[in-house]
Protein backbone atom coordinates (compact mmCIF):
# COMPACT_ATOMS: atom_id res chain seq x y z
CA UNK A 1 0.00 0.00 0.00
CA UNK A 2 1.51 3.74 -1.08
CA UNK A 3 2.35 5.95 2.17
CA UNK A 4 -0.73 8.30 0.77
CA UNK A 5 -3.26 5.66 0.63
CA UNK A 6 -1.78 4.48 4.61
CA UNK A 7 -2.06 8.22 6.28
CA UNK A 8 -5.48 8.45 3.96
CA UNK A 9 -6.97 5.36 5.95
CA UNK A 10 -5.74 6.21 9.71
CA UNK A 11 -6.72 9.77 9.33
CA UNK A 12 -10.16 8.98 8.08
CA UNK A 13 -10.34 6.31 10.59
CA UNK A 14 -9.17 9.41 13.18
CA UNK A 15 -11.92 11.11 11.53
CA UNK A 16 -14.73 9.01 11.73
CA UNK A 17 -14.15 7.84 15.56
CA UNK A 18 -14.51 11.53 16.07
CA UNK A 19 -17.99 11.91 14.30
CA UNK A 20 -19.27 9.44 16.38
CA UNK A 21 -18.12 10.76 20.31
CA UNK A 22 -14.56 9.16 20.47
CA UNK A 23 -11.52 10.28 20.37
CA UNK A 24 -8.63 10.49 17.97
CA UNK A 25 -7.77 6.92 18.71
CA UNK A 26 -4.95 8.28 21.12
CA UNK A 27 -5.99 10.89 23.57
CA UNK A 28 -9.55 11.94 24.01
CA UNK A 29 -9.76 15.80 24.81
CA UNK A 30 -9.34 16.01 28.40
CA UNK A 31 -5.75 14.37 27.90
CA UNK A 32 -5.03 16.90 25.38
CA UNK A 33 -5.61 19.44 27.59
CA UNK A 34 -3.77 18.15 30.48
CA UNK A 35 -1.20 16.13 29.52
CA UNK A 36 -2.57 12.57 29.21
CA UNK A 37 -1.19 9.27 27.79
CA UNK A 38 0.45 10.89 24.80
CA UNK A 39 3.48 12.88 24.75
CA UNK A 40 3.09 14.65 21.26
CA UNK A 41 -0.23 16.22 20.78
CA UNK A 42 -0.81 16.53 24.80
CA UNK A 43 -1.00 19.95 25.76
CA UNK A 44 -0.46 22.11 22.32
CA UNK A 45 -3.54 24.77 22.86
CA UNK A 46 -3.93 26.93 25.69
CA UNK A 47 -7.44 26.60 27.47
CA UNK A 48 -8.47 30.32 25.92
CA UNK A 49 -7.72 28.29 22.51
CA UNK A 50 -10.16 25.09 23.01
CA UNK A 51 -12.92 27.46 23.86
CA UNK A 52 -13.04 29.15 20.59
CA UNK A 53 -13.27 25.93 18.85
CA UNK A 54 -15.97 22.93 18.95
CA UNK A 55 -14.66 19.79 20.98
CA UNK A 56 -14.77 18.11 17.83
CA UNK A 57 -11.92 20.00 16.37
CA UNK A 58 -10.10 19.65 19.36
CA UNK A 59 -10.47 15.68 19.41
CA UNK A 60 -9.49 15.36 16.17
CA UNK A 61 -5.94 16.91 16.22
CA UNK A 62 -3.34 14.62 15.73
CA UNK A 63 -0.97 16.96 15.62
CA UNK A 64 3.04 18.36 17.05
CA UNK A 65 2.88 21.50 17.68
CA UNK A 66 0.80 25.06 17.12
CA UNK A 67 1.47 26.76 14.60
CA UNK A 68 -1.19 29.00 15.00
CA UNK A 69 0.72 30.54 18.24
CA UNK A 70 3.60 30.67 16.48
CA UNK A 71 3.53 31.96 13.50
CA UNK A 72 2.52 36.06 12.82
CA UNK A 73 -0.77 36.12 11.32
CA UNK A 74 -2.61 39.48 10.34
CA UNK A 75 -5.58 41.10 9.88
CA UNK A 76 -6.74 40.75 6.25
CA UNK A 77 -3.90 37.75 5.93
CA UNK A 78 -4.83 34.71 3.53
CA UNK A 79 -3.67 31.33 5.41
CA UNK A 80 -3.12 27.89 3.82
CA UNK A 81 -2.95 24.94 6.27
CA UNK A 82 -1.38 21.81 4.79
CA UNK A 83 -3.27 18.13 5.92
CA UNK A 84 -5.88 20.60 7.89
CA UNK A 85 -7.49 17.95 8.99
CA UNK A 86 -10.73 18.36 11.54
CA UNK A 87 -9.80 21.99 11.47
CA UNK A 88 -8.67 23.12 14.52
CA UNK A 89 -5.92 25.56 13.07
CA UNK A 90 -8.30 26.75 10.72
CA UNK A 91 -10.64 28.05 12.97
CA UNK A 92 -8.03 29.58 15.06
CA UNK A 93 -6.31 31.17 12.12
CA UNK A 94 -9.81 32.51 10.82
CA UNK A 95 -10.45 34.34 14.09
CA UNK A 96 -6.91 36.22 13.97
CA UNK A 97 -6.83 37.52 10.24
CA UNK A 98 -10.84 38.90 11.24
CA UNK A 99 -13.62 39.17 8.16
CA UNK A 100 -11.22 40.63 5.51
CA UNK A 101 -8.66 37.60 5.66
CA UNK A 102 -9.87 34.22 4.35
CA UNK A 103 -8.16 30.87 5.41
CA UNK A 104 -7.81 27.89 3.43
CA UNK A 105 -7.75 24.10 4.91
CA UNK A 106 -6.59 21.72 2.49
CA UNK A 107 -6.99 17.82 3.08
CA UNK A 108 -7.09 14.36 1.32
CA UNK A 109 -9.47 12.53 3.27
CA UNK A 110 -13.06 12.60 2.68
CA UNK A 111 -14.19 12.42 6.29
CA UNK A 112 -12.15 14.88 7.49
CA UNK A 113 -13.22 17.44 5.31
CA UNK A 114 -16.62 16.30 6.36
CA UNK A 115 -15.73 16.54 10.17
CA UNK A 116 -13.72 20.06 9.57
CA UNK A 117 -16.79 21.81 7.40
CA UNK A 118 -19.01 20.60 10.29
CA UNK A 119 -16.85 22.15 13.14
CA UNK A 120 -17.13 25.30 10.80
CA UNK A 121 -20.87 25.13 11.03
CA UNK A 122 -20.30 24.89 14.66
CA UNK A 123 -18.24 27.58 14.80
CA UNK A 124 -20.02 29.82 12.81
CA UNK A 125 -17.00 31.00 10.87
CA UNK A 126 -17.67 32.47 7.30
CA UNK A 127 -14.09 33.17 6.22
CA UNK A 128 -13.16 29.91 5.57
CA UNK A 129 -12.56 27.32 3.10
CA UNK A 130 -11.89 23.29 2.81
CA UNK A 131 -10.41 22.28 -0.22
CA UNK A 132 -9.77 18.84 -1.25
CA UNK A 133 -6.67 17.49 -2.45
CA UNK A 134 -3.25 16.74 -1.91
CA UNK A 135 -0.19 19.20 -0.05
CA UNK A 136 2.03 17.74 -3.24
CA UNK A 137 -0.45 19.39 -5.90
CA UNK A 138 -1.80 22.69 -4.05
CA UNK A 139 -5.34 23.47 -5.98
CA UNK A 140 -4.42 27.09 -5.30
CA UNK A 141 -3.25 29.96 -8.10
CA UNK A 142 0.33 31.32 -7.96
CA UNK A 143 1.64 33.78 -5.40
CA UNK A 144 -1.73 33.48 -4.02
CA UNK A 145 -1.05 32.92 0.03
CA UNK A 146 0.52 34.72 2.65
CA UNK A 147 0.75 32.48 5.37
CA UNK A 148 1.13 28.30 4.92
CA UNK A 149 0.97 26.61 8.01
CA UNK A 150 0.96 23.09 8.62
CA UNK A 151 0.69 20.70 11.84
CA UNK A 152 3.03 17.70 11.93
CA UNK A 153 1.97 16.61 8.20
CA UNK A 154 4.69 17.33 5.44
CA UNK A 155 6.54 14.45 7.54
CA UNK A 156 4.57 12.10 5.88
CA UNK A 157 4.65 13.20 2.52
CA UNK A 158 6.63 10.63 0.47
CA UNK A 159 7.91 14.14 -1.76
CA UNK A 160 8.86 16.60 0.46
CA UNK A 161 10.64 18.33 -1.98
CA UNK A 162 7.55 18.85 -3.97
CA UNK A 163 5.51 19.63 -1.27
CA UNK A 164 7.80 22.91 -0.45
CA UNK A 165 7.85 23.78 -3.85
CA UNK A 166 4.22 24.09 -4.10
CA UNK A 167 4.24 25.68 -1.29
CA UNK A 168 7.09 28.66 -2.54
CA UNK A 169 4.72 28.69 -5.81
CA UNK A 170 1.42 29.80 -4.01
CA UNK A 171 3.10 32.13 -1.31
CA UNK A 172 3.22 35.43 -2.29
CA UNK A 173 6.85 37.18 -2.88
CA UNK A 174 7.29 37.84 1.06
CA UNK A 175 5.04 35.26 2.18
CA UNK A 176 5.66 33.05 5.09
CA UNK A 177 6.00 29.41 5.74
CA UNK A 178 5.41 28.60 9.20
CA UNK A 179 4.64 24.76 10.22
CA UNK A 180 5.37 22.42 13.31
CA UNK A 181 6.84 18.76 12.30
CA UNK A 182 9.08 16.38 13.78
CA UNK A 183 12.39 16.30 12.79
CA UNK A 184 15.56 14.12 13.87
CA UNK A 185 18.39 16.19 15.00
CA UNK A 186 21.87 14.04 14.18
CA UNK A 187 22.11 10.80 12.78
CA UNK A 188 20.67 7.29 13.78
CA UNK A 189 21.12 3.53 13.37
CA UNK A 190 18.42 2.42 10.69
CA UNK A 191 17.09 -0.33 13.16
CA UNK A 192 17.11 2.16 16.23
CA UNK A 193 14.71 4.66 14.18
CA UNK A 194 12.00 1.22 13.20
CA UNK A 195 11.96 0.98 16.67
CA UNK A 196 11.15 4.26 17.51
CA UNK A 197 8.76 4.59 14.49
CA UNK A 198 6.80 1.68 16.25
CA UNK A 199 5.88 3.86 19.03
CA UNK A 200 5.77 7.78 17.10
CA UNK A 201 3.85 7.01 13.87
CA UNK A 202 4.19 10.27 12.76
CA UNK A 203 7.85 10.16 13.12
CA UNK A 204 7.98 8.06 9.72
CA UNK A 205 9.68 9.76 7.14
CA UNK A 206 10.47 12.82 9.53
CA UNK A 207 14.05 14.66 8.04
CA UNK A 208 17.21 15.36 9.62
CA UNK A 209 16.71 19.08 10.68
CA UNK A 210 19.90 19.91 8.34
CA UNK A 211 18.19 18.12 5.36
CA UNK A 212 15.08 19.77 6.48
CA UNK A 213 16.45 23.09 6.13
CA UNK A 214 18.62 21.94 2.67
CA UNK A 215 15.38 20.66 0.69
CA UNK A 216 13.93 24.16 2.04
CA UNK A 217 16.61 26.33 0.57
CA UNK A 218 16.63 24.20 -2.61
CA UNK A 219 12.81 25.15 -2.92
CA UNK A 220 13.86 28.80 -2.97
CA UNK A 221 13.25 29.84 0.56
CA UNK A 222 15.61 32.21 2.69
CA UNK A 223 15.29 33.12 6.40
CA UNK A 224 15.47 29.40 7.09
CA UNK A 225 14.98 28.85 11.02
CA UNK A 226 14.16 25.49 13.14
CA UNK A 227 13.44 25.99 16.57
CA UNK A 228 12.70 22.92 18.99
CA UNK A 229 9.59 22.95 21.08
CA UNK A 230 9.16 19.51 22.44
CA UNK A 231 11.95 16.83 22.80
CA UNK A 232 10.29 13.08 23.16
CA UNK A 233 12.35 10.97 25.68
CA UNK A 234 12.12 6.73 25.11
CA UNK A 235 10.87 6.67 28.75
CA UNK A 236 7.24 8.15 27.71
CA UNK A 237 7.47 5.16 25.50
CA UNK A 238 8.72 2.64 27.66
CA UNK A 239 5.35 0.10 28.27
CA UNK A 240 4.99 0.66 24.86
CA UNK A 241 8.05 -0.49 23.40
CA UNK A 242 9.08 -3.42 25.47
CA UNK A 243 5.92 -5.02 24.50
CA UNK A 244 6.69 -4.48 20.90
CA UNK A 245 10.03 -6.67 22.66
CA UNK A 246 12.64 -3.04 22.21
CA UNK A 247 14.86 -3.38 25.01
CA UNK A 248 14.86 0.26 25.44
CA UNK A 249 17.84 0.34 27.98
CA UNK A 250 20.07 -0.71 25.25
CA UNK A 251 18.84 2.11 22.89
CA UNK A 252 18.29 4.84 25.22
CA UNK A 253 21.92 6.59 24.56
CA UNK A 254 21.74 6.59 21.03
CA UNK A 255 18.29 8.24 21.13
CA UNK A 256 18.18 10.61 23.91
CA UNK A 257 17.14 14.29 22.40
CA UNK A 258 17.35 12.73 18.92
CA UNK A 259 13.43 13.40 18.53
CA UNK A 260 11.89 16.48 18.33
CA UNK A 261 8.71 18.97 17.55
CA UNK A 262 10.14 21.86 15.57
CA UNK A 263 8.83 25.21 14.63
CA UNK A 264 10.16 26.00 10.84
CA UNK A 265 9.93 29.14 9.42
CA UNK A 266 11.06 30.24 6.06
CA UNK A 267 10.40 33.54 3.42
CA UNK A 268 9.95 33.24 0.43
CA UNK A 269 12.36 36.24 -1.26
CA UNK A 270 10.34 39.48 -1.72
CA UNK A 271 12.46 40.32 -4.90
CA UNK A 272 12.31 38.17 -7.56
CA UNK A 273 15.78 37.54 -10.09
CA UNK A 274 15.00 34.98 -11.89
CA UNK A 275 12.60 32.66 -13.90
CA UNK A 276 12.22 30.19 -10.92
CA UNK A 277 11.75 32.94 -8.26
CA UNK A 278 8.53 33.98 -9.24
CA UNK A 279 5.97 31.63 -11.35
Amino acid sequence: MELSEMVKGKYGEAARRVATGGSNGCCGASALLDGGCDPITANLYSAGETVEVPEEALRASLGCGNPTALAKLNPGDTVLDLGSGGGIDVLLSARRVGPTGKVFGLDMTDDMLTLARENQRKAGIGNVEFLKGEIESIPLPDNSVDVIISNCVINLSGDKDRVLREAFRVLKPGGRLAVSDVVVRGELPAEIKRSVELWIGCVAGALQDSEYVAKLTHAGFEAIEVEPTRVYELEDARQFLTAEGVNVDAIAPAVAGKFLSAFIRATKPSACCGSDCCS
